[in-house]
């Protein structure tokens, strides 16, 4: 068995390397940000309408009529249902379901599609909140958590999601979310870049047949995540939940795996985890097309760590801080909160202090030792500018070594919600308040050493004052 096991997973590694290594050539393109819209799914299932291969049709309504399509393909008994999106601020899932409909529908791995498509019929429901998509939101606009409607089923979008599970009484669920970004894996500095579940379907947790297959595939999507984004995979709690959807789908008899996309450092719009999510799902599709899943040891299922919570996206440690002319030493972790523009796939940070004090059990996407620096205030520069056009990035680096963070501007456009250089614009009336390091401010000051400004964090960004280097979005606008 152990032999047959490593047999059909080196050939399954064979075919995961191959669509890693050719995932541009099916990525779709207009999808390439997180913020995206029902509109914009519109016209590419209306390609695949035309598309002999797939079938499209309008399975239900959302709450303010928009449809909600299912895209099948393939003609095989096994029927694997895959819904993306239950909450609207979570397309990742989305866009991967979009790239796999390129991979179908190009003329490459002949063999592989045939193997998939003779043996099982997928069954796709990209955005089934498409209401909170519009407003990138979790719930939907009847203010429910569609995930804790599988009781009461009281939102259209949630009856739709159960009716076509039951008319297809599909074999296999891909359960697909985005996670924080904040989750790690229990016990590292790394990341919960991607995680699963294989929901319990009682209090007592069983493991019957169902619920064991979809374990020996998670099994199977983490050793090939691990080749990518090695240490990057969590586990969550299997405590049931019985309104949830994913714990009725595998109470219902559908092996149900749930796949949270979470963070991976220098992916804001989560581009590489949506890779890793075509590449996981397809070749978990392949496994299962194969039958190979079965020889895959269920007792790795619980060798994946479980999800933890304890990252920030800047942690700053041992750093000095004066109360009273007494000094203490502190941790500081700070998160960078998005804010989404209007009419717009963007968004700016007004970032926040999440946590202070000992945080040494805590990581960070980037962490700083500031052992020997002085946490310093930052002051309002005494000139006043006409527009914020007339600074220069020389002028506010000589700003912020001068211990300068704000700079005062007469006119500041309306429109602007953001400013995208490392220093704070304040009206000609506002009042910057008395700095006191708590939970809950923007994380704006400076780190002095030797009687030197070496360093500043802007809006939760650390900036080096001798080059200027760091990652850096923007500051912020105070009216």
């Amino acid at each position: 068995m152990l032999l047959a096991a490593s047999i059909s997973f080196s050939q399954e590694a064979d075919i995961t390397s191959q669509l890693f290594e050719t995932y541009s050539n099916y990525k779709e393109s207009s999808l390439d940000k997180r913020r995206i819209k029902h509109h914009q799914l519109q016209p590419l299932l209306a390609k695949l309408g035309e598309n002999p291969l797939f079938t499209v049709k309008v399975v239900g309504k959302s709450i303010e009529g928009r449809d909600l399509s299912l895209v099948s393909i393939g003609q095989g008994k096994t029927n694997v249902y895959l819904w993306s999106q239950m909450h609207g601020n979570e397309p990742t899932a989305t866009q991967a379901i979009f790239d796999i409909f390129n991979f179908f529908s190009s003329a490459d791995f002949k063999e592989e599609k045939q193997e998939i498509l003779s043996n099982l019929t997928l069954h796709f429901l990209p955005m089934l909140n498409p209401d909170g998509a519009e407003r990138f939101q979790r719930r939907n606009v009847l203010g429910v958590d569609i995930n804790r409607d599988a009781l009461r089923l009281q939102s259209p979008e949630s009856q739709t999601l159960k009716r076509v599970r039951d008319s297809l009484n599909a074999d296999f669920g891909f359960n697909l979310h985005d996670q924080s970004t904040y989750y790690n894996a229990e016990r590292t500095e790394k990341p919960a870049t991607i995680s699963y579940l294989a929901p319990a379907y009682n209090y007592e947790k069983d493991i019957n047949e169902k619920r064991g297959n979809a374990m020996k595939v998670i099994v199977f999507m983490n050793n090939i995540i691990q080749k990518y984004a090695p240490g990057q995979v969590g586990r969550y709690n299997d405590d049931f939940e019985p309104r949830a959807f994913g714990d009725n789908i595998q109470k219902w008899g559908t092996s149900t795996i749930l796949i949270e996309s979470g963070g991976y450092s220098n992916d804001v719009e989560k581009q590489e985890i949506r890779k890793l999510n075509y590449v996981s799902i397809l070749s978990a599709i392949y496994t299962i097309a194969k039958g190979n899943y079965v020889d895959t040891p269920l007792e790795d299922y619980e060798k994946i760590p479980e999800n933890d919570r304890k990252l920030f996206d800047l942690k700053i440690t041992n750093a000095t801080y004066e109360i009273n002319g007494k000094p203490y030493i502190l941790d500081v972790g700070m998160n960078r909160l998005e804010v989404p523009i209007e009419e717009s796939t963007d968004f700016w940070y007004s970032s926040r202090v999440i946590d202070q004090g000992d945080l040494s059990t805590y990581y960070g996407y980037e962490t700083f030792d500031a052992t020997g620096y002085t946490i310093k205030a930052g002051k309002v520069s005494p000139r006043t500018l006409a527009t914020p056009h007339e600074l220069t990035e020389k002028q506010i680096m000589e700003d912020l070594r001068s211990g300068f963070t704000y700079v005062r501007v007469n006119n500041v456009p309306i429109e602007w919600l953001d400013f995208k250089m490392p220093i704070h614009l304040i009206s000609k009336t506002f009042e910057t308040p008395e700095f006191n390091l708590e939970v809950g401010i923007n994380p704006t000051f400076l780190l002095e050493k030797d009687g030197v400004m070496k360093y500043a964090v802007i809006n939760g960004f650390l900036i080096d004052l001798d080059n200027g280097s760091g990652y850096f979005k923007n500051a912020m606008l105070f009216r």
